[in-house]
């Protein structure tokens, strides 16, 4: 992946209607360089595919994911659908926010995110990523702009954590989200061994006050678009007016001294962030642990085998 991009497109998007958001889709992917002649390339969507629970505020817009599938598709590219979710399969949480019937009348399947690589990123800690995010030639991640309870906002990169593969998400949140864990410096390495892609974050219509499943609606109205994800994240906090030293993945990206930290050296292609700009966009003021309890970690593994065997 591209860490070394300080690129940010943002265009102002006040809702889901088909043919504007067709547009705006294709004014933000059009210029991109870096992607090379998409024609035959794999391309695997990574959307926001939490739960179902609330899944209309939760997850990526059911509208964008498939408009951004109907961009790549008629570029000639083979486009898949793909996502560990919290909670049941990818398939039934799209099929819970309506994406399903739509990808399937456009022939896109859905990845499940179940068998995967174990991968050695560059700190040394190994990693087991689904191999379908690996595998594929372009990883075009679709986060939800959303407050967050542990993160205080999920932007770009928090996203991207949905590459590692199904029991092994809730196993690092466990093992390295104590109080001195690195939870937040493992998630950034991730992006050092991810494919080269790029980030479509929605925010027409984002989740504030809490997160990441049962916040509040807020009409933000924008999309941003990069090549770097710790690029656009920081052009996302400096709009929603969040003080990026308090947020924990920000802070990570920062001390491994990634291109995009500083908002000062970002570069807008086609709107300034200052035109787009909110001042009510409330986040969670105390973060709540990034460690699963012992007991919850089984409870939800528990589940998270049930769901499998039934098929969900």
């Amino acid at each position: 992946m591209r860490l070394d991009s300080t690129v940010v497109s943002l265009v102002a998007q006040p809702s889901y209607e088909q043919r504007p958001l067709e547009a705006a889709i294709d004014r933000l992917l059009a210029p991109m360089a870096g992607f090379g002649t998409l024609r035959t390339m794999q391309v695997l969507l990574k959307p926001n595919l939490i739960t179902a629970r609330n899944g209309a505020l939760a997850c990526t817009d059911s509208r964008l994911i498939v408009t951004v599938a109907q961009w790549f598709l008629a570029q000639g590219t083979q486009v898949t659908v793909g996502d560990s979710p919290s909670f049941g399969s990818a398939r039934s949480v799209l099929g819970a926010i309506g994406a399903l019937p739509a990808l399937h009348k456009l022939g896109v399947p859905v990845a499940e995110f179940r068998r995967s690589k174990v991968i050695t990123l560059p700190c040394g800690q190994k990693a087991a990523m689904a191999a379908a995010a690996m595998d594929c030639d372009l990883l075009v991640n679709l986060p939800k702009v959303k407050a967050h309870s542990q993160m205080r906002v999920t932007l770009a990169v928090k996203n991207l954590f949905g590459c590692l593969s199904g029991f092994h998400k809730p196993w690092w949140h466990m093992v390295h989200g104590g109080e001195h864990g690195r939870f937040a410096e493992l998630l950034v390495d991730l992006l050092a061994v991810l494919p080269a892609g790029c980030t479509v974050a929605d925010g027409i219509v984002a989740m504030h006050r809490t997160g990441p499943i049962h916040g509040d609606p807020y009409p933000l109205g924008v999309l941003a678009a990069g090549v770097n994800p710790v690029a656009v994240k920081t052009a996302l906090l400096g709009l929603l007016g969040v003080d990026p030293h308090q947020c924990p993945l920000w802070r990570a990206a920062h001390r491994a001294d990634l291109a995009g930290t500083r908002m000062e050296k970002l570069v807008f292609p086609l709107v300034q962030p200052t035109g787009l700009a909110v001042a009510d966009f409330m986040v969670p003021g105390e973060l709540g642990p990034v460690r699963f309890n012992p007991f919850r970690f089984t409870k939800n593994s528990m589940k998270r085998m049930l769901l499998r065997v039934l098929g969900r």
